[in-house]
This record gives structure tokens, C-alpha cells and sequence, in this order.
């Protein structure tokens, strides 16, 4: 009996030493997974950040050729409007998928800008990056302020840089509070990227 028992030990130990190691080894494996999920999580928030709730957006000129105001979040008409008293463009582009137009403001001027409203189609950005480019022929533009708000700016400026591959595009426009823009907007935001980037590449 102590014979057999003194023959099983080492089985038993090599047993217990394998199943320690398989342990040993599983809890290194969800320790890599763990590590990498928060990686992960650290670059799209990075990227988040960058893009959607604080974007480097560049200085406006004192001066360009056209303040375009298009649809979406925040105050931008009178952002818009005060730009153009300051005399900081000739004219003043509107989207009338802004919602919302004061009576008789696509005829008239603000300050010395000259009004302009025109008819996104769709109403969306891509839309509205279409019916600018349009204009920006015709009148021959090449520096313009985007007026938008933070989540769309980075957004705004690609599709407008596609349609319109000769013009200078500044985002500029009010501030809106972080809770408009997480977590809504940022989801929004990052689809509507997805969609332009892989699934609608042309303007």
C-alpha cells in the first residue's frame, strides 16, 4: 500500500504542478484582455476628445470671403450675425436647415455682408456641403468660417473640404454645454464619421 502511494505521489504532484501552471497562465491571459480593453478605451476617449467635445479648430482671419452658417446645435445665427457686423466677410451664407429664419433676412444685408440663404438637399452636412460648393464657384470663394458647434466642426470641415477641395475652411461658433454634446451628440457624431469615412468617401 505505501509502495503504491509513494508511485502515485509524483503523478499527483505533476498533476497539481500543470494545473497551477494552466491557472497561472489564464490569469496572465485575462490580465492582457483587461490591459487592452483599457487601452482601447483610452484612445477613443482620446480621439473622442480631439475630434467632437474640445477640436483644434485654428484662428479665423480677420478677414474671408464667406461666414456659412449651417444647421445643428447652439446659437449660431447671432454668432453668425455678429461676425458679419464686424465686417469679417462680404457675405452671409445660410442653411435653411438651420430650422429657423428671421423674416426676410435672405434679402437683406447684416452690417455690410450681403445675405445669401440656400436649400440643403438632404438636410444634413453632406447636404449642405454640396449646395455651398455650388455658390462657392459662382462667386468664387476660397476662405470661409464654418459656423458650427464643437461636436460638428471636424465633420463639417471634411465634407466641405470634399466638396469644395480649393476652399479654406475655418470652424468657428458658440460653445454648447458638454451635456448637449455627451453622450448624444458623440454618438451621432462618431456614426455619421463611420459614414462618411467608409460607407459615402465622395461628396
Amino acid at each position: 500500500m505505501l509502495q503504491r502511494l509513494k508511485l502515485q505521489s509524483p503523478k499527483l504532484q505533476n498533476l497539481k504542478l500543470q494545473s497551477l501552471k494552466n491557472a497561472t497562465k489564464k490569469r496572465w491571459f485575462w490580465r492582457g484582455i483587461t490591459i487592452l480593453v483599457l487601452i482601447l478605451i483610452i484612445l477613443l476617449g482620446t480621439v473622442t476628445a480631439e475630434l467632437f467635445v474640445w477640436p483644434a479648430t485654428g484662428s479665423m482671419p480677420a478677414k474671408v470671403d464667406a461666414i456659412v452658417v449651417l444647421g445643428g446645435q447652439g446659437d449660431r445665427l447671432d454668432y453668425a450675425m455678429q461676425l458679419a457686423r464686424e465686417n469679417r466677410a462680404p457675405y452671409l451664407v445660410l442653411s435653411r436647415g438651420l430650422g429657423y429664419l428671421p423674416p426676410g433676412i435672405c434679402t437683406e444685408h447684416v452690417g455690410s455682408a450681403t445675405v445669401i440663404c440656400f436649400q440643403p438637399n438632404p438636410y444634413t452636412t453632406q447636404g449642405e456641403s454640396e449646395a455651398f460648393a455650388k455658390l462657392a464657384k459662382q462667386y468664387s470663394w476660397r476662405s470661409v468660417a464654418l459656423v458650427t458647434s464643437q461636436e460638428q466642426a471636424w465633420r463639417a470641415r471634411l465634407w466641405f473640404g470634399r466638396c469644395d477641395p480649393s476652399g479654406q475652411f475655418y470652424s468657428v461658433g458658440p460653445k454648447i454645454p458638454l451635456s448637449a454634446v455627451i453622450p448624444g451628440g458623440v454618438i451621432y457624431e462618431w456614426g455619421a464619421t463611420v459614414k462618411a469615412e467608409v460607407f459615402n468617401r465622395s461628396c
